[in-house]
């Protein structure tokens, strides 16, 4: 697994299977999800990721759940 940020754009990249080949994406809200063909993951985009991320983090903190 690879974890790459771009402070730039603020995308966070999480590779869960570098060698597979993306067959489609999928996206909810600001988390792209990109597919193989038989539907196992590849890369998970978090776009927005500071602000995403600093919620999340900050609910987790407090023991709260957090809808993203």
């Amino acid at each position: 697994m690879k974890i790459k940020y771009d402070r730039e754009k603020d995308i966070l990249l999480i590779e869960v299977m570098p060698e597979g080949i993306i067959d489609h994406a999928e996206q909810a809200g600001s988390l792209i999800a990109h597919f193989t063909a038989d539907g196992r993951l590849v890369v998970l985009e978090i776009l927005d990721a500071s602000r995403l991320l600093g919620v999340v983090f900050q609910a987790a903190l407090h023991g709260e759940e957090v809808s993203i």
